[in-house]
């Protein structure tokens, strides 16, 4: 795969807050829109299947695990390889694998031959093409809107990740409840859209970049890292958002749904639907939080609050109020996400994109693996009251950093900011 110069022509963004203007990004956004949902169904349905077939929560950690694991090996060559390519046709080969990879599981179910080992399969294939789409589509979201619009497009971003979690996770419990096949259909059926969408997008996804003799994947990797070990707050921002990605919240919530609450599979996907609403406020007050209110602060006060969520957990006392706990948690998290990635991708030059949001996702999401893992084993060996304590002392502690670091307290304000050579 090559990148070729991008001509004069190319359609761009032009004026804040006016993406549904942006033909690219309105192609864009609207086929991950129908994939995000995708996702969501199947998210929910893949542990219910686990647990159906092993009834273990610590085969469902261990599944997502697996479905996780590809970031720690192909991260950092998937950065730098998607700043080479054509990240267009990375993500439509990404996507037309996951929805092959998704749709053999209801095939196999329909012939009554599935298996554990196939389910494993299917999420190492999953996760390791994620890895490339996600990269690719961040990557190239600077260059289908303009810097001014860059908020905008995460918050609606963040959106329609918001909607997907009130849509999804009950479309994904209630299609399971009748037919184990149908959530993987349905995920299929998404990316294959994702797919149709990709074709139609008349920008180009990555700048021009200068005739030069092709240099050694090790020394393009070693530039994303230099860049950011350079950047001391882009780091500290990367460490800190793994140390929260650690937990495996929804592993948590279904353990503590149908163990402790005896909910059905649809009651499941209900509760995160509720926190679906959570998602959606908190995408639609993103964009005003990220005007209004410093980076500290906003960084800040949403590590505490998750901090002080975790016991809520394990304490609800019926579906209702933990989906409440899931939707106070799905609206802090769009706030911190428009804040700190509208940030980062201001900051990143166009041609170290891909590598440097590879170093940053690496890092984001290193301790995934490990954290659903132990997740499961927690849920397994103790209670769900147990597993929240630890992991509310391990957020306490990032916390406390994040109150401490001075440059998360002494940030420029986005609009200052220029890409950082």
């Amino acid at each position: 795969m090559t990148t070729s110069a991008m001509p004069a022509e190319q359609p761009r963004a032009t004026r804040p807050g006016r993406l549904w203007r942006n033909r690219s990004y309105m192609l864009l956004w609207s086929g991950q829109a129908v994939s995000t949902i995708g996702t969501e169904i199947s998210t929910v349905a893949f542990p219910l299947l686990v647990l159906f077939v092993t009834n273990s929560p610590a085969q469902a950690g261990l599944m997502g695990a697996v479905r996780a694991l590809p970031y720690l090996f192909f991260s950092l060559p998937a950065g730098a390889l998607v700043d080479r390519w054509d990240r267009k046709r990375v993500m439509i080969i990404c996507d037309t694998g996951r929805a092959i990879a998704m749709g053999s599981i209801p095939v196999a179910l329909a012939l009554n031959h599935l298996s554990l080992a196939q389910l494993y399969i299917v999420s190492a294939v999953e996760g390791s093409l994620f890895v490339f789409f996600n990269i690719a589509e961040v990557a190239c979201l600077p260059r289908v809107v303009s810097k001014e619009q860059l908020p905008a497009a995460t918050a609606q971003n963040a959106a329609t990740d918001g909607t997907a979690a009130l849509v999804g996770p009950a479309l994904g419990g209630a299609l399971f409840g009748l037919h184990a096949l149908l959530p993987f259909v349905a995920d299929a059926v998404s990316y294959t859209v994702s797919v149709v969408t990709l074709f139609f997008i008349p920008a180009r996804f990555q700048g021009e970049r200068k005739a030069e003799t092709r240099r050694s994947l090790r020394k393009e990797i070693a530039e994303g890292l230099a860049w950011l070990w350079h950047q001391p707050l882009i780091r500290f921002i990367a460490v800190l958002t793994g140390v929260t990605n650690i937990p495996g919240l929804v592993l948590i919530i279904i353990v503590v749904a149908q163990d402790q609450m005896h909910a059905s599979s649809l009651v499941v996907g209900l509760i995160f639907t509720i926190g679906g609403v959570g998602g959606i406020i908190g995408a639609a007050i993103a964009p005003w939080v990220q005007k209004r209110a410093r980076f500290a602060t906003v960084i800040i006060s949403m590590m505490w609050l998750w901090t002080l969520l975790f016991p809520l957990y394990a304490l609800a006392p019926n579906p209702v109020w933990l989906g409440i706990v899931v939707a106070a948690a799905f609206v802090s998290s769009p706030v911190y996400n428009v804040v700190q990635m509208s940030y980062r991708l201001a900051l990143i030059p166009d041609e170290l994109q891909g590598r440097v949001n590879s170093v940053f996702r690496l890092i984001a999401f290193a301790g995934q693996p490990i954290g659903l893992a132990v997740t499961g084993l927690l849920l397994e060996a103790f209670n769900p009251l147990v597993t929240v304590l630890a992991f509310m002392a391990l957020q306490a502690f990032v916390s406390i950093l994040a109150t401490v670091n001075s440059h998360v307290r002494n940030a420029k304000p986005l609009t200052e900011l220029e890409p950082a050579a």
